[in-house]
């Protein structure tokens, strides 16, 4: 008969072990980095179209600017949930 316990796991190394941790870390840090530079990118964008549509029409100023204001916070709030997922353990 064959061996009953089935096939056996491979026994991990002491590198091994050493690595996984900083691997979970690395890509916990990997994915805040990216929140952040996605954030960043939206941010400016919601800038420059706010300029650029208060240059074509500067009657809709106030509206426009509480508009960008409003879409730059829930930019930069990305990173507050990405920073919140990776640490609130």
């Amino acid at each position: 008969m064959g061996n009953l316990r089935g096939p056996e796991k491979p026994q991990q190394t002491n590198s091994t072990k050493m690595i996984t941790p900083f691997l979970a870390e690395m890509t916990g840090n990997i994915h805040i980095g990216l929140a952040a530079l996605g954030a960043a990118l939206g941010v400016g964008l919601i800038g420059m179209k706010a300029s650029e549509a208060v240059g074509r029409n500067p009657g809709a100023a106030g509206p426009i600017l509480t508009q960008a204001i409003i879409s730059t916070a829930f930019a930069e709030g990305i990173v507050f949930f990405a920073i919140y997922l990776a640490r609130g353990q």
